[in-house]
């Protein structure tokens, strides 16, 4: 990318940044439909839920009352106490409201933690696949993103041993997401404690662990973080949530953590000079929804484990697609190493998993995202978060379009 624009520099670290990959595709989708094409997005990561109505009325409620002015900089007191007695009733982790924060999504809480404390030089671990802003925040603090391949065989995951080689005396943070963006994976207790015993002897690590899918893991299984599995890895910890995901309130835009206080008052600071308080209206939202009730969320994640287990049969009828059983999220990553090297019925070449993307967009009419946008190719990313009806619709012109395909593909190593 050219670092100058109309005659302006830009600044170097923006000028090596990506866009999203997902919002990429999500504004491709919005011109196709603009044009008068029909489109099944399975790109977004939101739930198609609406939010729930106490949570809703909650915003009106402080609407009426006039609670529509500046709140403090890491959020309302009586919020901060709600993510606090979240964080000890559902993670068993000791805080308190002094040591959280709440941010303008869960996206700031990790921003605002990287920019606080990342120089030039720095380095962070990230294993891919990996959310796709992961590497670009690190990009635009200056440091280094030490990507660590984690494929299938490993469940996507990160291994100890791995971990062990990626560190060095530069390493500031590792960031761990589970389940995971892109792949739905879930690391267990024992997973866990195995890489806090590496993250022990090297106590200049800082670990972000993203939670944002606590709530979306099927099968029975049980959540862990990794401050509750170690918790002499608290003081070296930043545990990031929100009500995204759990709340289907992707748009009301509030993200919590907590952490060392040290770090907590870093990011205070960096967020008072860049957004201050989060929306107000927004605050009492989320207050509502960590303080009232909770069937919703066992609600919407058996819907998800539903479609989860829908879209993994149908995935894996389509020819050349290889898709394992994620854990939780709402995404299925599945390999399309056996359609590359093929042709589409209008003669586009497959040459990668972008042309995949593009191919089933232009073609099929389904928009997903590809796998090399996180870091692991050839694989496609497919968001879940439809009715039935669509999903089923959408497998059924994946499957129809691999089935049109024509030349030798590769063989498929998933």
């Amino acid at each position: 990318m050219s670092t100058v624009t109309d005659g302006h520099k830009l600044s170097t670290h923006l000028a090596k940044t990506r866009p999203s990959a997902t919002y990429r595709m999500m504004d491709r989708v919005a011109a196709r439909r603009a044009s008068g094409a029909s489109v099944i997005s399975l790109s977004a990561g939101e739930p198609d839920f609406d939010t729930p109505a106490h949570i809703r009325d909650a915003a009106i409620d402080a609407i009426r009352a006039g609670h529509t002015r500046y709140t403090q900089v890491a959020g309302m007191r009586a919020l901060r106490e709600a993510v606090a007695a979240k964080f000890r009733r559902e993670n068993g982790l000791e805080v308190g409201w002094e040591d959280t924060i709440v941010c303008s999504g869960g996206k700031q809480v990790i921003y605002n933690a990287l920019a606080a404390t990342l120089d030039e030089g720095d380095e962070v671990i990230v294993p891919a696949p990996y959310w796709v802003s992961y590497p670009e925040m690190v990009q635009l603090c200056g440091a280094k993103a030490v990507i660590v391949a984690c494929d299938a065989e490993s469940g996507f995951k990160l291994t100890p041993e791995a971990l062990a080689r990626a560190i060095g005396p530069r390493t500031r943070w590792l960031i761990l997401n589970s389940p995971s963006n892109p792949t739905g994976a879930v690391y267990s207790r024992a997973e866990l404690a195995a890489l806090a015993a590496v993250l022990l002897d090297h106590p200049h690590v800082l670990v972000l662990s993203d939670d944002i899918y606590e709530h979306l893991i099927f099968d029975g299984a049980p959540f862990h973080t990794i401050a509750e599995v170690e918790p002499r890895l608290m003081p070296h910890v930043l545990t990031m949530n929100g009500v995204s995901k759990a709340y289907a309130m992707t748009g009301w835009r509030i993200g919590y953590g907590t952490g060392p206080r040290w770090l907590l008052n870093a990011m205070e600071t960096l967020q008072g000079q860049q957004t201050s308080g989060a929306s107000s209206i927004s605050q009492h939202a989320a207050l509502a929804a960590l303080t009232g009730p909770q069937q919703f969320i066992k609600e919407a994640c058996s819907v998800f484990e539903q479609r989860r287990d829908l879209m993994v049969e149908l995935l894996n009828q389509a020819p050349g697609l290889v898709c394992a059983k994620p854990g939780g999220a709402f995404y299925a990553f599945a390999s399309c190493q056996a359609l590359i090297g093929k042709r589409t019925a209008a003669g586009a070449p497959l040459n990668d998993d972008e042309d995949v993307a593009g191919a089933l967009l232009d073609e099929a009419g389904v928009a997903v995202v590809p796998g090399s946008a996180f870091g692991l190719g050839p694989y496609i990313r497919i968001a879940y978060a439809l009715d039935d009806e669509a999903l089923i619709h959408a497998c059924r012109a994946i499957q129809r379009f691999c089935q049109s395909l024509t030349g030798e593909g590769h063989v498929d190593a998933a």
